[in-house]
């Protein structure tokens, strides 16, 4: 996914990206000991879950894998904070500005 995909580092998270041929976005997320005990990672998964599950799909976006890595600074930060950020960071995968 490194080597061949594309990658986009914002302030709240870190997004990984691959083209598939599902025909539909898939996301995985990465959150390491690093970001803080079990509480801190389920819980930043849960909101990065949750901000995909709520994006907007655009049809003439080609599918993507996604990776989603959080930051530590995210952990803490106000749910729309953190979807302006994902989005952005969504938006400069694809390509759009």
């Amino acid at each position: 996914m490194q080597a061949n995909g594309r990658k986009v580092a914002a302030r709240f998270v870190t997004l990984l990206a691959l083209p598939n041929t599902c025909g539909h976005d898939r996301l995985g997320i990465i959150a390491s000991r690093k970001l803080g005990g079990a509480v801190v990672r389920n819980r930043a998964k849960r909101r990065i879950r949750e901000l995909f599950r709520r994006r907007r799909v655009v049809d003439a976006a080609p599918p993507l894998d996604i990776v989603a890595i959080p930051r530590r600074d995210g952990h803490d930060a106000p749910f729309g904070a953190l979807a302006s950020d994902f989005d952005v960071a969504l938006g400069r995968l694809r390509g759009r500005r």
